[in-house]
């Protein structure tokens, strides 16, 4: 069985949701518990601690199974293994960044042109961050020899007075924005990845559970957004009606039973719903139906 930790704080609320959709709700005795447990056979533990902490747990085999950011696994620089991404974030479903950003008036558009900058003015540049390590790289290969503060939050409102630059975490920018910083460079893509125990993961029990739960969580992951359309349609506008419907691949076609007309079914997205029933109408389908999804597996 396995023992799994998951994310506390701003990936929290996202990842109990996405657990409950993919039937392995999370059940604690209250929402600031860090213990809890999952009715599933292949879970026997689940704790919630903080991802930053996670990789290094994860690694030193504590727990065979967590979720964590990529950011958080580099910056820790721990030896753990990833199963695959999840595509989810705090706001959105796209992966967050770990940015550079200056001062709206900086000079400098990329991280060339600030070590270009640094090194003809006195002085070190001054960064404040709450990923020194990351930071700390991306600068030493462009020579920049800075002063790196670590930030315990608010990193955006360090600059111009406290820091020259800040390295921070962002998924729309606008808080950056908003603070008058620009972005000039992108040190990292950070997806959020279940991550697995290298010497739990090499066994042969434990990797097929592993694979199964994540699964289970990509499928559930992969359904969001997306609809079951069904419906029926004479032989006379097979094309018609084909022509305006979408699909993951392509649609299924059962003949009905008398011949004559088919029954259609297709997965699309729930944003085009309303334009796309109507349109199926026009062309002539009938009894058109909508299903919601709650799992798509490949």
């Amino acid at each position: 069985m396995l023992r799994l930790v998951l994310p506390k704080g701003s990936l929290e609320r996202a990842t109990m949701q996405l657990f409950e959709d993919a039937d392995l709700a999370v059940n604690r005795a209250s929402d600031v518990a860090y213990r809890a447990s999952i009715g599933d056979p292949r879970i026997s533990e689940v704790r919630i601690l903080r991802p930053q902490e996670i990789p290094v747990y994860v690694a030193e085999g504590l727990f065979d199974l967590g979720i964590t950011g990529r950011d958080c696994i580099e910056e820790r620089g721990s030896e753990v293994v990833s199963l695959g991404e999840l595509a989810y974030s705090k706001a959105t479903s796209n992966p967050a960044r770990i940015v550079l950003a200056v001062g709206a008036d900086s000079p400098a558009h990329s991280l060339a042109e600030l070590a270009a900058a640094v090194a003809d003015r006195p002085g070190r540049l001054r960064v404040s961050t709450e990923y020194p390590e990351l930071t700390r790289k991306a600068l030493a290969a462009h020579g920049i020899d800075a002063d790196i503060a670590l930030s315990y939050g608010a990193t955006e409102a360090k600059v111009p007075d406290i820091a020259d630059a800040v390295v921070d975490m962002t998924e729309t920018g606008s808080a950056l924005r908003a603070a008058g910083l620009r972005v000039i460079e992108t040190l990292l893509v950070s997806h959020t990845e279940l991550i697995a125990n290298p010497t739990a993961a090499a066994d042969p029990e434990k990797r097929h559970a592993m694979g199964q739960i994540l699964t289970l969580l990509q499928g559930t992951l992969e359904a969001r957004g997306k609809v079951l359309v069904k419906l029926n349609v004479a032989a006379e506008n097979l094309d018609a009606v084909l022509a305006v419907l979408p699909s993951m691949r392509a649609p299924t076609i059962s003949e009905l039973s008398g011949g004559g007309a088919s029954a259609l079914e297709a997965v699309v997205a729930k944003s085009d719903i309303n334009i796309l029933i109507p349109a199926l109408r026009d062309q002539g389908a009938s009894d058109i139906l909508e299903i919601p999804l709650s799992k798509i597996v490949h």
